[in-house]
């Protein structure tokens, strides 16, 4: 077998290569001034930032699509979610060169990028898709009657970037699949969806997660009007407030909020996601809460740089038009506030109760290092 040539360093980054790639729409970079140049650099990084994203992104998908998933293999999962986090937290960080730039300097080539828009990265538009971010989740970027039309090319033929995203939109399950399928999977008291007589352990468990909530309510609710209730209006101000949490606590065990076929599905989903919450400390639980860590942690990242990329946007050309016709800072600033895909595992920190009121878990043992099922050692979360 013959041996790979020598490489140097310039060969095998291939910056040559790299740093001919900076001249836009120009046939030089020569006829670019800096801030031009500075602003193709940042969002080309950008770019590579998401290539690094949708990687890490596919590994932990793949994993959890598994229809059994190692405990050993979790910890690669946390590890690719924590990457996720920082590409996020260092992108952000650019826009922090991008506002050196003053407003006077940018309108210099403004121009240039209309009809471009960054909503045109596809990229990032996989990343949403990766993560499972729905079409009827998503808010209208213009008048396109599907954000797939903001990818084609300028006469509406077919463009590299629309290939890319449709390919993505064909690569199933998302990880948000995934995930709620694992830890749908999820042994609860020691017992697992094809265990008999699981439904009745599942609504036991949420039956004494909601008991716990009353004890925390009427807790709650007298400390609150011991400190705060100067009148009799103000207790029962609060007496609705805390009687509003608590059925709000009821409805979500209850899946009150989904269509009546996704109902039993999503309520083991959601007492399997508190159960391993509440019961982290427990070997066999250790790894799958790091990875409801990982997957908030990461989401939250996401989220924060796109608010960042709002305020950038905001103090550098203030609240105009985009150059691809959206609302540009408002379109922004709605996205940061309503791109959530992991909502089951949000919506739990609000159900999460102090451990003395969490119910007491059957079967620890089954939880341990030694645990097995069938014979092997699976009693991971999502098994």
């Amino acid at each position: 077998m013959a041996r790979p040539r020598p490489a140097s360093y310039w060969e095998y980054i291939r910056v040559e290569d790299l740093l001919h790639l900076q001249n836009g729409v120009a046939e030089s970079e020569r006829e670019l001034g800096n801030d031009e140049v500075r602003f193709i650099v940042i969002h080309q990084i950008d770019e590579l930032w998401f290539k690094l994203v949708l990687r890490e992104l596919v590994a932990a998908r793949d994993l959890f699509a598994r229809p059994l998933v190692p405990e050993d293999a979790l910890a690669g999962a946390v590890a690719s979610l924590h990457r996720v986090t920082v590409c996020f937290e260092l992108a952000s960080q650019h826009f922090r060169l991008m506002e050196t730039m003053r407003t006077q300097d940018y309108l210099t080539f403004r121009d240039k990028l209309n009809p471009a828009s960054g909503f045109q990265s596809a990229q990032m538009r996989e990343i949403e898709v990766l993560l499972g971010l729905a079409d009827d989740e998503r808010i209208p970027f213009g008048n396109e009657s599907s954000y797939l039309d903001a990818l084609k090319s300028h006469d509406g033929s077919p463009s590299p970037a629309l290939a890319r995203v449709l390919a993505r939109r064909q690569d199933l399950p998302t990880l948000k699949q995934a995930v709620a399928a694992w830890l749908h999977r999820t042994p609860i008291q020691g017992s697992t969806p094809d265990t008999p007589g699981d439904e009745a352990v599942v609504a036991d468990y949420a039956r004494q997660y909601l008991a716990g909530h009353e004890v925390l309510y009427q807790r709650a609710l007298e400390h609150a009007v011991r400190v705060q209730a100067l009148a009799p209006a103000d207790r029962e101000r609060l007496e609705a407030r805390y009687r509003g949490q608590l059925e709000g606590a009821r409805r979500h065990l209850a899946a009150e909020d989904v269509a009546p076929e996704q109902r039993a599905f999503c309520r083991r989903l959601r007492v399997a996601i508190l159960f391993v919450d509440s019961n982290r400390t427990l070997p066999l639980l250790s790894w799958p809460g790091q990875i409801i860590d990982g997957l908030i942690e990461c989401e939250q990242a996401m989220l924060a740089f796109r608010q960042r990329h709002a305020r950038m946007v905001e103090r550098v050309i203030g609240r105009r038009i985009g150059t691809g016709g959206s609302d540009g800072v408002a379109y922004l600033d709605q996205t940061a506030l309503k791109y959530r895909v992991f909502t089951e595992i949000w919506a739990a920190r609000t159900l999460l109760l102090p451990p003395d009121l969490c119910p007491p878990v059957a079967k620890a043992t089954f939880y341990g290092l030694t645990a097995t099922t069938g014979g092997s050692p699976a009693a991971t979360t999502g098994g």
